[in-house]
């Protein structure tokens, strides 16, 4: 019998007790500072109706779904009824992001406050090809407002996400910046139909992966004309080409001549005046090229990039019709999702982590107790707020209880070591394991004493 694999499926991962203790202190942090903002949690289903998530994220996200069979008479009717359809296999997708949910929960319960401002941190599934930072189940933390047309909304969400990365210790990272409208006019400047928008901007957003000539590659794979795929990338060429951060809006102000793409100008215009009163200033750029795939985006749009790194570690944008999809009523809506495995690859490479504690705080260690005896005195210390663990090997010699504690795989620091003359007096022997330091001392002060050593 050849030996089965123990990996976890393509694309997804185990998380080891470090992995996890890191995790809370990231998302710890998330949700500090989004809460600070005045944004609140909300949790949706790990899978939504097939309906709810199609034709929702173009035709390229839609092909990312992964699908959920109709479970057993359903789906035993299907396949015996003959040549089944895909529409007729599944009914059911995981979650491709956040954001789709949340314009059904907001179509959903009408009584939510006018202006809803929510966090969201969990799993979503894309049946995408795995690479760096790159899975097929990851997190997203998402902030969204909902129900302001104003840019307000916008520079709160980006204030909000800047703030996070920043308390997590980058401080090389850009928020790039665009809009949608200004997009339209770029494509119609350029000569493309506006029916060949979508195809033509899934493209462009590849800019940074494959470089000019995969975009005009892929442009001509899509039936643009090279004429106007050349002068598309002219439009979009990087912001940096023009010198200062909003040099670029200059020259597509005097190259664009229609209303949308004036107004998208003026957007963010004073998109950038109003960031610069937040921690989000210092972070704008705008970035022509910048196209975002998701169909939904209506307005400004962004994406934060830090430096090698290739891909963002986040990014959104406003989305004024997606909620209006479920509930025939359009309502406005901006918000920004971070991946937190990204982040979580970017720490672990800069080394951007506080010292976290992953394992118990005390070992009791039999010195020649009783069973009973060691779980008394845990439990007192653990009553003291100490996370305590018990060698459960009463047989094992002392010198090894304090090595296995003492192991880098464990990391306990203290130990507190239990014998017939500590139960006789009523005291306990606490050794700190880094230091060697050993005191006795009677059980009601030991856990003052650990405080002591930990801090």
């Amino acid at each position: 019998m050849s030996k089965q694999s123990t990996k976890p499926p393509s694309g997804t991962r185990d998380f080891l007790p470090r992995d996890i203790a890191r995790r809370r202190h990231v998302i710890g942090v998330i949700e500090r500072v989004y809460a600070s903002y005045g944004f609140v949690p909300i949790e949706t289903p790990s899978y939504e109706n097939l309906s709810t998530l199609l034709g929702k994220y173009g035709e390229e996200g839609d092909q990312l779904l992964f699908r959920l069979l109709k479970r057993r008479d359903a789906l035993a009717r299907v396949l015996t009824a003959g040549d089944p359809q895909e529409a007729d296999l599944a009914d059911l997708g995981l979650r491709y992001d956040l954001t789709v949910p949340l314009a059904r929960v907001v179509a959903q319960y009408r009584d939510l406050p006018r202006f809803f401002k929510r966090y969201q941190i969990q799993p979503v599934w894309r049946a995408d090809r795995p690479g760096r930072g790159r899975f097929r189940e990851f997190y997203q933390c998402d902030v969204d407002m909902i129900g302001s047309e104003s840019l307000i909304a916008e520079s709160e969400v980006l204030a909000a996400v800047c703030q996070v990365v920043e308390n997590l210790g980058f401080d090389d990272f850009t928020v790039q910046v665009n809009h949608r409208q200004l997009l339209r006019s770029m494509i119609l400047a350029a000569g493309i139909a506006l029916d060949a928008e979508q195809s033509a901007l899934v493209a462009l957003d590849k800019l940074d992966k494959v470089g000019a000539e995969g975009v005009l590659a892929e442009l001509a794979e899509r039936g643009i004309a090279p004429d106007a795929a050349q002068t598309l990338l002219e439009l979009s060429r990087p912001a940096e080409a023009d010198g200062p951060p909003l040099a670029a809006l200059d020259r597509l102000a005097d190259q664009l001549n229609d209303d949308d793409g004036q107004q998208a100008i003026r957007d963010l215009r004073e998109l950038n005046t109003l960031c610069q009163a937040t921690v989000a200033g210092r972070y704008l750029r705008f970035s022509p090229q910048l196209a975002r795939g998701l169909s939904y985006y209506t307005g400004p749009i962004f994406e934060l990039n830090v430096a090698q790194l290739a891909g963002s570690i986040g990014g959104g944008g406003r989305y004024d019709n997606l909620v209006g999809m479920f509930s025939n009523q359009p309502i406005p809506a901006v918000g920004c999702s971070l991946g937190l495995e990204r982040l979580l690859l970017l720490m672990d490479e800069r080394d951007l982590y506080p010292e976290l504690q992953i394992s118990a705080q005390v070992i009791v260690c039999n010195a020649g107790a009783q069973a009973e005896d060691l779980l008394l005195i845990a439990q007192t210390l653990r009553q003291a707020g100490l996370r305590v663990e018990v060698y459960p090997n009463p047989q094992v010699k002392l010198g090894k209880q304090l090595q296995y504690a003492d192991s880098a795989a464990v990391g306990i620091p203290i130990a507190a070591i239990v014998g017939k003359d500590e139960l006789a007096s009523g005291q306990l022997t606490l050794k700190n394991l880094a230091s060697g330091e050993q005191q006795t001392l009677p059980l009601s002060e030991a856990a003052t004493q650990v405080s002591v050593w930990l801090s």
